[in-house]
C-alpha cells in the first residue's frame, strides 16, 4: 500500500528530475511513511511512498523484472498473488521479492496488456516498458484506489492524490466549471473530472497507455449484465455465504496487525464474523458513536456494535464524537483533495485514526448496500407501482401540493419520514432515470440555476454523470440497473474515494472484501427480486447470514455511517456555518448568489426544508477554496474555524 506518482514526456524534450519526484512524494508521505523510491530515465520519472504490509523487508519499489526492462510502482494489494506467482513460476518466471505487486511485472511479460484481467485486488499502478518506451497506468475494476492525471502539451503527470500533481511547478490551481456542476448536483465530483481544472481521474476498470507521444484510455472490464435465473434461493444463499467468507479470509493476509471497522450493521458484522472464524487471535474491532445535545442519539450505533463484539469475542474499542470535530474540516478536506457533501468522510477519518493506534490494516463492510440492495431509494419502484394506483387528478392536484409544505429533518424519525415522503411524491411523475436522480442529487438543475453565478457569466459544457451511467447500463431489471449506475458513480467517486483518502490520511490500509471481484460479479448476476423482496432490503444477504448473525442485527433499522450534521448546523455549529457562508464571503468568492444561500440557511433552521446536504456542500466547498485556491494552510484555517466550532 502506498502513494504513486510520476511524469512522462509527451515530446521527448525533458527528463523529470529526482527533485520534482521528491516534491510529489513528500506531500503524500502519509500514504507511505515507511519507505520511498524512484526511477528515472530519458523522458520518464516514476516514484512511490510505501506503507509496508507484505514482504516488509523486500518489497521496496519501484520493482523491476529480471533484466530491468520493466519497472513498476503499485498502490494497493493483489489478493490472488500467491496463485498467480506459482503459475508464473511454473512458466519459468523468476521472482526477486515476496511482494504481491511483483506478479504484475511477470504477468505483463506473459500476457501483455491482458495481464490486468488476471488480477484480483485493489490497485492503481504505473508500469514502464523500457524497450518500447511505453507507460501503462491502470486502476482496479471497482475504483477502490484512485488515480489522478494531468496532461498538457509537453507532459503527462499522474498520482494517487491530486495534491501531488499540484506540487509540480506550472500546474494551475483553478476550479473546473464542469466539475463544479457535478459537485453541486451529486455532492462529489464524478470521474473523469476533478474539481481542479485540467486534473482528471482515470475511470475505473481502465488502462491508460502512453506510447509514441499518444495517450489512449481503454476499459478492460465491465460489470456483467446477464442475469442468472437458474440458481434456486437455497443455492444463492450458499454461494453468497461461501464467496463472502472466502474474500474475507483471503484479505486477512498481512504481515502487520489487522482489525475491522464495526458499526453493528449487517455488512461490517458479517465481515467481523468471518474474520473471527478464521483468526487464531481475538479480532480487533473499532466503533464510533456521537455525543452532543442534538442528533447524536439518532445516529448512535454503539449498542449494536457492542453486541456483535461480545458475540464474536473481539478486542473491541469505541470512540465518541462531538460537534467540535468539525474543526478538523480543513485538515480532512486537504487530505480529500476535493470537497464532498458526505459526513462519512469525517467519521471514517476519526475511526481510522483511532484504529491506527494498534492496527495497520483494516477491513470494512463498504459495498454491501450496492451489491445486495440496501438503500431505501431502491424501494422507489416498489412504492411507485402502488402510488400510481391513486387517480392522477388526486396525485397531481392534492398530494403534490401538500408535499411541498411537508417539514423536513433527517435527525428525528417522524421528520425524516416526512422528508422521504416529500421527496418521493415530488418526483413520482418523473421517468425512471430522472426519478432516481432526484433521490440522489444534492442541488436540482433548477436550484443550480438559481444559486450558481458562474454559469450565467461563463458559457461552458456540462457533464451529467448519472445520465451517462444510465446510458451505459442495459439491465432490464430495475434494481440491478440502479446497482450498475451506483457502481459507476457514487460507489467509486464518493464512498470508496472517501474511504481511501481518510484511512490513508492516518497511514491505515483499508480493504473492502464485499467488493471482491468474485462477489461483485456474483451480485451482478443476481435478480433484483432476490436482493429485495417486497419492502425487505438485502433479503438474500439476511437469509444467508441467519446462522451467522442474530436477528437484532439482521433486522435492525438502517443508519448511514455519517454524523448528525444537519442538526449540528442548526445548533452547535450555527456560528461556524454563518461565518463560512457569510454574505461577505459569498460575494467576494463570486461563485454563488447570496440571496439564495441566505434563504437556504433560513429554511433549514426553521425545519421547513432539509438542506443538510446543500449547506454542507457549500460550506465544504468554501473551506476547500481557502485551502487550495487561496493557499491558506490547514493549520491556519483550523485555528480560525476552531474558535467557532466549540
Amino acid at each position: 500500500m502506498c502513494g504513486i506518482h510520476g511524469i512522462v514526456s509527451l515530446n521527448n524534450n525533458f527528463t523529470p528530475t529526482e527533485e520534482i519526484l521528491q516534491l510529489m512524494g513528500n506531500i503524500t508521505v502519509h500514504r507511505g511513511p515507511d519507505d520511498s523510491g524512484s526511477y528515472t530515465e530519458n523522458g520518464l520519472g516514476i516514484g512511490m511512498r510505501r506503507l509496508s504490509i507484505i514482504d516488509l523487508e523486500g518489497g521496496h519499489q519501484p520493482l523491476s523484472n529480471e533484466d530491468q526492462t520493466l519497472w513498476l510502482v503499485c498502490n494497493g494489494e493483489i489478493y490472488n498473488f500467491r496463485e498467480l506467482r506459482e503459475d508464473l513460476k511454473s512458466k519459468g518466471h523468476k521472482f526477486k521479492t515476496g511482494s504481491d505487486s511483483e506478479v504484475i511485472l511477470h504477468l505483463y511479460e506473459e500476457y501483455g496488456d491482458d495481464f490486468v484481467l488476471h488480477l484480483n485486488g485493489m490497485f492503481g499502478f504505473a508500469l514502464w516498458d523500457v524497450n518500447k518506451k511505453r507507460l501503462v497506468i491502470g486502476r482496479d475494476r471497482i475504483g477502490i484506489k484512485p488515480v489522478y492525471y494531468y496532461k498538457d502539451g509537453d507532459r503527462l503527470l499522474f498520482a494517487t492524490e491530486a495534491k501531488a500533481i499540484l506540487a509540480v511547478p506550472g500546474v494551475e490551481r483553478a476550479i473546473d466549471l464542469v466539475a463544479l456542476d457535478s459537485y453541486l448536483t451529486l455532492g462529489y465530483v464524478s470521474a473523469p473530472y476533478s474539481l481542479f481544472k485540467r486534473i482528471k481521474k482515470l475511470p475505473i476498470a481502465s488502462l491508460m497507455v502512453i506510447e509514441n507521444q499518444k495517450v489512449e484510455i481503454k476499459p478492460y472490464w465491465k460489470m456483467p449484465s446477464e442475469l442468472d435465473f437458474q440458481r434456486t434461493e437455497a443455492e444463492w444463499k450458499q454461494k453468497i455465504k461461501e464467496t463472502i467468507e472466502k474474500a474475507v479470509n483471503q484479505q486477512m493476509v498481512s504481515d502487520v496487525p489487522i482489525g475491522a471497522f464495526l458499526s453493528g450493521g449487517i455488512d461490517s458484522s458479517a465481515v467481523v464474523a468471518f474474520m473471527a472464524k478464521h483468526s487464531s487471535q481475538p479480532v480487533k474491532t473499532y466503533a464510533i458513536g456521537f455525543g452532543g445535545d442534538s442528533g447524536g442519539s439518532y445516529y448512535n450505533e454503539l449498542p449494536y456494535a457492542k453486541q456483535v463484539s461480545e458475540l464474536f469475542k473481539t478486542d473491541h474499542k469505541e470512540i465518541i464524537v462531538k460537534p467540535d470535530v468539525v474543526k478538523l474540516l480543513p485538515k480532512l478536506l486537504w487530505h480529500m483533495d476535493e470537497p464532498m457533501a458526505d459526513t462519512a468522510f469525517i467519521t471514517t477519518f476519526l475511526v481510522a485514526e483511532f484504529a491506527r493506534q494498534d492496527s495497520t490494516v483494516i477491513l470494512s463492510g463498504v459495498g454491501g448496500d450496492e451489491l445486495f440492495g440496501g438503500y431505501r431509494r431502491y424501494l422507489g419502484e416498489y412504492y411507485i407501482q402502488r402510488y400510481q394506483k391513486i387517480p392522477s387528478i388526486i396525485r397531481k392536484n392534492l398530494l403534490a401540493p401538500i408535499a411541498r409544505y411537508l417539514p423536513s429533518d433527517r435527525h428525528s424519525p417522524l421528520l425524516n419520514l416526512s422528508r422521504l415522503a416529500k421527496g418521493f411524491i415530488l418526483s413520482a411523475e418523473k421517468p425512471f432515470a430522472e426519478r432516481y436522480k432526484s433521490y440522489v442529487e444534492v442541488f436540482s438543475p433548477e436550484q443550480i440555476e438559481q444559486i450558481e453565478l458562474l454559469r450565467k457569466s461563463h458559457s461552458h459544457e456540462t457533464y451529467d454523470a448519472l445520465a451517462e451511467a444510465f446510458a451505459n447500463t442495459n439491465s432490464e431489471d430495475p434494481i440491478n440497473r440502479l446497482f450498475q449506475v451506483d457502481s459507476l458513480t457514487q460507489l467509486p467517486d464518493d464512498l470508496l474515494m472517501l474511504t481511501d483518502k481518510m484511512t490513508m490520511a492516518t497511514s491505515l490500509e483499508c480493504r473492502v472484501p464485499l467488493l471482491d471481484q468474485d462477489m461483485v460479479e456474483l451480485a451482478a448476476r443476481m435478480t433484483g427480486s432476490m436482493k429485495i423482496k417486497g419492502r425487505e432490503l438485502k433479503y438474500i444477504l439476511k437469509e444467508c447470514l441467519h446462522d451467522v448473525l442474530p436477528k437484532e442485527i439482521l433486522y435492525r433499522k438502517k443508519r448511514g455511517f455519517g454524523a448528525p450534521m444537519g442538526s449540528w448546523l442548526k445548533n452547535e455549529l450555527a456560528p461556524l456555518l454563518k461565518q463560512v457562508l457569510s454574505q461577505k464571503t459569498i460575494e467576494s468568492r463570486g461563485l454563488f448568489n447570496w440571496d439564495v444561500v441566505q434563504k437556504t440557511i433560513a429554511l433549514h433552521e426553521s425545519n421547513k426544508e432539509d438542506h443538510t446536504d446543500h449547506l454542507q456542500a457549500l460550506m465544504n466547498l468554501e473551506i476547500w477554496c481557502r485551502l487550495y485556491l487561496d493557499d491558506v494552510s490547514p493549520e491556519d484555517l483550523t485555528e480560525e474555524l476552531g474558535e467557532l466550532a466549540q
